[in-house]
């Protein structure tokens, strides 16, 4: 596995492909494989989509190792996700709709979601416990 400690720092930009791509390898190279790769990335890649269209379009990724697993800290700068927003996707039950999923599937996908606010920042934090650490190992699948 990859060395604990370890971290990922990048801004949440338009290009998200790149920011995928930035986040496989991350995970990746910390031990992360699979399909709990892939649901991380996807986690992920929602909560920056997210930051993008509803937040103030401005944000940052820090991703790093512990000895429990991976974490990702997606924050957005404008601070306009809340607990109640985080909540609802935890226990939200899906209807019949095109859009408004994504705190929904961070939730199935990830093994924890967090959120905090740093000054007048949010940050939503995703993590994936190692196998054997104390995670679903299933991502809810």
């Amino acid at each position: 596995m990859g060395e604990a400690g370890r971290q990922l720092r990048c801004p949440i930009t338009e290009n998200l492909s790149r920011l995928r791509d930035l986040v496989t390898a991350f995970a990746a190279d910390a031990g992360l494989g699979g399909d709990r790769l892939d649901d991380l990335v996807l986690a992920v890649n929602e909560a920056a989509d997210n930051v993008l269209e509803h937040g103030g379009g401005t944000g940052t990724l820090v991703a790093g190792t512990d000895a429990a697993g991976i974490w990702v800290d997606v924050i957005d700068t404008a601070g306009t996700l809340t607990s109640e927003h985080v909540r609802r996707g935890a226990d939200a039950t899906p209807t019949v709709a095109f859009r408004g999923y994504g705190l929904w599937l961070m939730h199935r996908l990830c093994d924890e979601v967090t959120l905090d606010h740093l000054d007048d920042r949010s940050r939503l934090r995703l993590r994936m416990r190692h196998p054997g650490a104390g995670g679903n190992g299933a991502s809810g699948r």
